[in-house]
């Protein structure tokens, strides 16, 4: 019995453990399986080219001399021009110098990077005894092409340096002045003063421990609205406007109704209801005229009369391209290097290498870590100078696929009627690279033809069919669309719906919706805002 009762125990046990074990979650188990999945990696040389070929010239230039300044075997071609592959490979001499006229024949196949005709210009001015003898048309093309090159920069005072000069006109005290100084530095670009005349109070007093209170501040604002030119310190377009027409040298026989206009009838004027505005004052449709002409010619942006008289003469684009037509009709394509330096592999580094690389086996522990690091760095300029001339080649390859699809543009002396439908992908496919590629060669570069610089997406429009089939560009539809809008009667503009009726006529079948896409994109307002 004691057997049986002992057997009997173990069995119950054994039952109440299963039945744990089966409440118990299961165990995780790490399992290894195998899938097939495509993805695209770029290699590292196609991200380093492609991040040197979105640079235009300009920062290409800076990103080149950071380069530089980080590799010491890279140096700037100067004089004597060394071999600019690896020595440590077993080339001899002979091979080099064969290769370097390769590269100079290469170089000179791209001839115009430096202008030829600024060259042939001054040879031609060599000729004379001084610079009095040059002929004013050969002058003036060499500073032509020397301003193309040079950046300039303008010692002009700025916009608030130029409202503290006329501070000294009137007879202020130091505190006064102080305050007024303030006052100029917090209006905004366009001249007015957004901020509360209490919050300006405050920060006086906060940040410059300078007392005052609104009634000083009111009485400065009015002195700072006789400054030039006339709208300054206004703190809202109606009293820009009403200061401007309350200016003594403004004064006409129809001032009187134009301060009428803007101080009764401003919603209206804004909105350009001009009947609403002349039904409200009972003028005339001569005295309207006359009335609305001296509004109209008002300035809305006082400041930017000083911005723009301030601002730098020099040329903002800088081209990265030229293109020129000879006489015989041929189309020549250049590159502009710009400040971009021609580099080499220092000769320093080279004899390094050639002088520890003979025998590596003899060599101390010094020596070695010498010729590692030189080996790395020169091989790092290698990769370098190779980016380079790879980007230099994809970029010529897309402005002369570019060109070719529009060689009647260049030819035809910048018509843009020449111009035909052209897409990012078909240039890709000329040139063999990839559409991003395309992209990023197209998206800050600009091209200097013999006639103006027009950046690179100017070539590029999407593709329209006419009525009978005909496939023409975008841009013929905008020139015939601005075309309708300037030859209307501006007494009775037409519509959207009418232009794309007028459109439709003309063998363009552009929805009104398109009309209205196209009409923005050329800066043309609504027909209620073209009316007159």
């Amino acid at each position: 019995k004691k057997i049986a009762s002992f057997f009997l125990s173990i069995a119950l046990g054994l039952q109440y453990l299963c039945s744990i074990k089966q409440t118990l979650p299961m165990a995780q188990r790490l399992e290894q399986t195998q899938a097939a999945v495509q993805t695209q990696q770029l290699a590292s040389l196609q991200v380093a080219v492609a991040k040197l070929v979105e640079l235009p010239v300009t920062e290409l230039a800076a990103r080149v001399r950071d380069e530089m300044v980080d590799n010491a075997a890279l140096e700037e071609k100067d004089g004597e021009d060394y071999p600019t592959h690896d020595e440590a490979d077993n080339t001899d001499n002979n091979d080099n110098n064969e290769e370097n006229d390769k590269d100079a024949e290469a170089d000179e196949a791209n001839a115009y990077e430096e202008s030829e005709d600024y060259g042939r210009e001054a040879d031609a001015m060599g000729d004379y005894f001084s610079a009095d003898d040059v002929p004013d048309y050969l002058q003036q093309r060499a500073d032509e092409e020397r301003d193309r090159k040079e950046m300039q920069y303008s010692g002009q005072t700025s916009f608030y340096e130029d409202l503290q000069q006329q501070i000294s006109e009137h007879n202020l005290t130091e505190h006064e002045q102080e305050v007024m100084e303030y006052i100029i530095g917090s209006l905004d670009e366009d001249g007015f003063l957004r901020k509360d005349l209490d919050a300006l109070a405050d920060e006086l007093a906060i940040y410059h421990n300078i007392n005052t209170d609104r009634h000083e501040l009111e009485r400065l604002l009015g002195i700072l609205q006789q400054f030039e030119p006339r709208g300054i310190g206004a703190r809202s377009l109606q009293e820009c406007l009403h200061i401007q027409l309350t200016d003594p040298e403004r004064r006409t026989p129809y001032t009187k109704l134009a301060l009428e206009v803007v101080d009764r009838c401003f919603k209206d004027f804004v909105g350009r209801h001009w009947d609403v505005v002349k039904q409200r004052l009972g003028m005339d449709d001569d005295t309207f005229a006359h009335v609305r002409h001296l509004l109209v010619h008002l300035n809305p942006r006082p400041g930017s009369a000083l911005n723009d008289s301030t601002a730098p003469s020099a040329p903002t684009v800088v081209p990265d391209f030229y293109v020129r037509v000879d006489d015989e009709g041929r189309v020549e394509v250049g590159m502009n290097n710009g400040d971009v330096p021609e580099l080499r592999v220092s000769q320093a580094f080279r004899d390094s290498i050639k002088q520890y690389g003979g025998n590596k086996t003899k060599l101390s522990r010094e020596q070695r870590d010498a010729y590692t690091y030189a080996r790395q760095k020169v091989d790092s300029a290698l990769s370098f100078i190779n980016l380079l001339t790879r980007r230099k080649e994809t970029l010529m390859s897309v402005m002369r696929a570019i060109v070719d699809k529009q060689r009647a543009f260049f030819v035809n002396d910048d018509d843009e009627n020449d111009l035909v439908p052209l897409t990012l992908k078909e240039i890709a496919e000329m040139a063999r690279v990839d559409i991003s590629t395309v992209s990023r060669v197209t998206n800050s570069k600009y091209v200097q033809t013999m006639y103006g610089t027009y950046p690179l997406k100017f070539f590029f429009s999407s593709q329209f069919t006419t009525s009978d089939g005909d496939e023409l560009s975008a841009r013929k539809v905008k020139a015939a669309l601005r075309e309708l809008i300037d030859g209307e009667d501006k007494r009775h503009p037409l519509s959207d719906e009418a232009l794309a009726a007028k459109l439709k006529e003309a063998g363009y079948n552009v929805a009104r919706r398109t009309v209205a896409k196209y009409r923005d994109m050329l800066g043309l307002p609504t027909a209620r805002l073209r009316k007159e």
